[in-house]
């Protein structure tokens, strides 16, 4: 990984570079000879490396001088120091940059932790001396303690009041923290950054708090997982389930009761993306899907994880449409489904069962958060007249039914001999819909069938109950 080289020469240089390593005999420190030049070369290398920005490589040569010298303070400076760098340079990546190139190694905030173990070593052992006090302050406001930062800084200012590096790092903490740290707050809270989410910029909305201590909506963070599972703040990697992660209880109570309002318009928000409304259906583009056909989907693309979320806090039903061979467009006619099963999987994905339901028609369609939802009119066959046209269509919905146990009867011996398998047909037959809704079982009858993408999209644009049965018996033939 490459890291921009530190060049400053500032006052502020002083604290923020390394320290060379004196050159003296070994032999006073209770070391060898041979052993003392080892570390003393291993230190030229590791600053030479640190200050051409190759921070990691300077940290091996650290590591391993302190393994030889153990608990030397100026090794330790410079390897806190280090990790500080790193800490910094890798908290200053976007997500997008990190996901089209993936980071390896440690996040910015283990980074963070090595450098305060370090620093409070060395605190210890130069307590007199103010670099100590400000590499403690640095690690710790990569951390986010801050106010444990402006203790140590002012520590630091007891041992030397005139360090002008301490008093220009606590000015700039107490004014980006606007002074206040443990001071009691009894008045109502106001509405700041504490409370908005990082990624969508408004109010928390059911929040919840990741183990690297940031607070994000709950949707906003688990769509954000859908392009990796890291922390969008401090890319801490994350090991959590949108099923098993709670809302911060506490968090959430003092948003509600101190900004009624506006979480009253944030949840009516969230409920417009989850219950879209009667004639507003969440579309999955995959292919034609008749009523009563059952399918099982393995869903791994981002936007749709979005969807299927939203789904399942919303009415568990979908629309599911194909492209239309003909146009290479979206097809006009398409079918809401019912998702009967959905199973979180581990990395992000869903493993899910759907049922087809109802018929509609795509007036229109826009884009969602990634995915379409289409703006439909629900359709259905027309329907015959109460009488002796009913009584036909009935008539003729049972004598198919007949018919379509005879096929699946000779399905089912020729499984069995081994000359064909039918398990389709077999799975479908075990629910075949009844001949008094000839609508219904038109569509059961056809599903046995195995079509081509224009013929089912054929069948479900059809609204004449008889013909689709007829169709139905047709290609049941042509397949015996």
């Amino acid at each position: 990984m490459d890291f921009p080289s530190s060049t400053s020469s500032d006052d502020a240089s002083f604290f923020e570079d390394p320290e060379d390593f004196p050159r003296v005999e070994g032999r006073e420190e209770g070391i060898s000879v041979d052993v003392f030049s080892q570390v003393y070369d291993l230190m030229r290398q590791g600053n030479r490396a640190f200050r051409e920005g190759h921070f990691e490589q300077a940290i091996t040569c650290y590591s391993k001088a302190q393994v030889l010298k153990p608990g030397d303070p100026i090794i330790l400076s410079n390897r806190s120091i280090a990790f500080c760098r790193i800490s910094r340079f890798l908290r200053s990546i976007s997500s997008s940059v990190s996901e089209d190139r993936p980071l390896n190694g440690l996040d910015p905030t283990i980074h963070a932790e090595l450098a305060l173990k370090d620093a409070d070593k060395v605190v210890n052992l130069r307590s007199n001396s103010a670099k100590s006090y400000f590499l403690k302050a640095s690690a710790l406001k990569l951390l986010e303690r801050y106010d444990e930062a402006r203790q140590t800084l002012i520590s630091g200012l007891q041992v030397d009041p005139f360090s002008n590096q301490l008093q220009v790092s606590l000015q700039d903490l107490e004014s980006n923290s606007g002074g206040s740290f443990t001071r009691a707050n009894h008045r109502t809270p106001q509405l700041t950054d504490d409370f908005e989410c990082t990624l969508c910029l408004k109010l928390l909305y059911e929040p919840v708090t990741t183990p690297c201590g940031h607070s994000f909506c709950r949707a906003c963070l688990f769509r954000s997982m859908d392009h990796g599972n890291k922390c969008p703040m401090c890319r801490t990697v994350l090991f959590i389930s949108p099923r098993s992660y709670s809302i911060s209880v506490t968090l959430n109570n003092i948003i509600q009761k101190n900004f009624p309002e506006e979480y009253a318009l944030r949840r009516s928000d969230h409920e417009k993306l989850t219950i879209l409304g009667v004639d507003l259906v969440p579309l999955f583009v995959m292919d034609v899907v008749l009523p009563c056909q059952k399918l099982s989907l393995n869903i791994f693309e981002p936007r749709y994880r979005l969807m299927v979320r939203r789904i399942m806090e919303g009415n568990h039903r979908m629309g599911m449409v194909g492209i239309d061979p003909t146009t290479g467009t979206i097809a006009d006619f398409a079918c809401e489904v019912e998702i009967s099963e959905c199973e979180p999987l581990p990395d992000g994905r869903f493993y899910i069962e759907v049922e087809g339901r109802r018929r509609f028609r795509i007036k229109r369609s826009l884009d969602q958060d990634g995915y379409r939802v289409a703006e439909v009119q629900w359709i259905q066959d027309i329907s015959s007249p109460e009488g002796t046209q009913q009584r036909d269509l009935q008539q003729t919905a049972s004598a198919a039914a007949e018919l379509a146990r005879s096929w699946i009867a000779r399905a089912r011996d020729a499984a069995r001999t081994g000359r064909r398998s039918r398990r389709l047909e077999l799975l479908q037959a075990d629910g075949m819909s009844s001949p008094q809704d000839p609508e219904r079982f038109s569509f059961w009858l056809v599903n046995l069938l195995n079509l081509r993408p224009l013929e089912r999209l054929e069948l479900l644009r059809l609204r004449d109950t008889r013909e689709r049965i007829s169709r139905g018996l047709i290609f049941l033939r042509a397949e015996d």
